[in-house]
């Protein structure tokens, strides 16, 4: 059935907003929605997945447009239509529109430059292929610029992830179980979640593999103080606090209350009662000073590129300059030593982004060690062990598309020496400012 001519009207009207690049697409594209009530879900998918299939392939399609004719911004849509839809799809086209558009399947992209097969922005590329090597480096983009599937993590308190199969295959939807996750469903189509009775009940959350494993990492106890430092919409802590049984006490801390007011409707379907948002400041804050000394996990999923993202928000390697990545290095450094200041003797933290990058992961890691002597690095491979993850890592923890089939995550694990001075802790109850 093909789809209506105004989609590939609207389809333009968005993507020309978006390529300006003032604001993530995602937030574009859901603003575009509500002021358009009258679009259908078809219609709306079709859009969507057109906006994302030019971004993830922008250097290509950019390239292609030119052997064509009529206005750019047209035979852009018509390439990410294509994409997302197939040909047979689209409205009725002119004779050479159509005939275009099949020379463009009928290209193999593996044959293309391996610049422009990367749809990489040339800094990035180059980045990549001196990391990765040339060969991986395109593994890599080849991943990156595929669509992710749907990852759920299944909420231990409410649910097993048996129960959660069996229920979602009378939806009906085909889940199977993540290998690295234990709780972890992948969903290969993306269905609507929101109004099943898994979801309103708290049993399930949308969580990719990845960062599943960082939580898990962590190895949060029954009965313990933890603090998720950059919480954001808490996917992670939400994760923790089942880890920990809904026992002890895990502090929610962001510097965004948007963010965090995005953590109280999950909060309440989740069933926990440990989890306490707090809204910081900055990484000084003296929220953050009361508790120092006193906790035994710390969770640091620090701000960065997020170019480990790009399956899912391929507009991310447009709108990041170059220069984002080395301001990026310094900030990651300053909220790792501040959050550090809350580690027990014995406790353990953990920095983690959801880069691939080696400046916002190797080498902050490294300059963390160096600069505090007070803690030690935990080899990955033995807390993947401790936590029954079957995962091969030397140091760290790498996760990448094209290896794991996760989103690019990366993960450090210090212990704070058990005779290390601790900064005093002020003798104060934070839980008034925790509630």
């Amino acid at each position: 059935m093909r789809l209506p001519p105004m989609v590939l009207a609207n389809a333009e009207e968005v993507l020309r907003e978006i390529l300006r690049f003032a604001a993530p697409a995602d937030t574009t594209l859901s603003r575009f929605f509500k002021d358009r009530q009258r679009l259908g879900g078809r219609e709306r998918g079709a859009i969507a997945e057109c906006v994302y299939a030019v971004l993830r392939n922008k250097a290509f399609f950019t390239d292609f447009s030119g052997s064509g004719s009529g206005p750019d911004m047209r035979r852009l849509v018509l390439l990410g239509m294509m994409d997302a839809v197939g040909l047979e799809a689209l409205p009725s086209l002119s004779p050479e529109e159509t005939a275009w558009l099949e020379r463009a399947a009928n290209i193999d992209r593996k044959l293309l430059h391996k610049s422009m097969r990367s749809n990489m922005p040339k800094w990035l590329y180059e980045k990549l292929v001196a990391q990765f090597g040339e060969e991986e480096a395109l593994a890599l983009s080849d991943a990156l610029n595929t669509a992710a599937p749907l990852d759920l993590r299944v909420n231990a308190l409410k649910a097993s992830r048996d129960d959660v199969v069996a229920e979602l295959a009378q939806a009906p939807i085909t889940a199977t179980p993540t290998p690295f996750a234990p709780l972890g469903l992948r969903v290969h189509k993306k269905p609507a979640l929101q109004n099943l009775p898994l979801f309103k009940s708290g049993a399930i959350e949308v969580q990719d593999e990845g960062s599943q494993v960082l939580a898990q990492i962590l190895g949060a106890k029954r009965g313990e103080m933890v603090v998720d430092f950059c919480a954001g919409a808490g996917g992670k802590t939400l994760a923790l606090g089942a880890q920990m049984r809904n026992t002890g006490r895990l502090y929610a801390f962001d510097v965004s209350e948007k963010r965090l007011s995005k953590l109280k409707p999950r909060l309440a379907r989740s069933g926990l009662s440990n989890v306490h948002p707090v809204l910081i400041a900055h990484e000084r804050d003296a929220k953050i000073k009361r508790l120092a000394g006193k906790i035994d996990r710390v969770l640091v999923d620090a701000p960065c590129s997020g170019m480990g993202t790009l399956r899912r928000n391929p507009d991310v390697k447009w709108r990041q300059p170059e220069s984002a990545i080395a301001e990026m290095h310094d900030k990651q450094l300053a909220i790792l030593d501040g959050a550090s200041r809350l580690v027990k003797g014995g406790g353990r933290l953990v920095y983690a982004t959801c880069s691939f990058l080696n400046e916002e992961n190797d080498d902050v890691a490294n300059a963390f060690v160096a600069s505090h002597p007070d803690f030690e690095l935990v080899p990955m491979s033995k807390v993947l062990e401790e936590q029954k993850i079957a995962l091969e890592m030397g140091d760290y923890l790498k996760l990448l598309p094209h290896k794991h089939q996760t989103d690019g995550f990366f993960a450090a694990v210090f212990e704070r020496k058990k005779m290390a001075k601790v900064e005093k802790a002020v003798d104060v109850d934070a839980s008034d400012d925790a509630e």
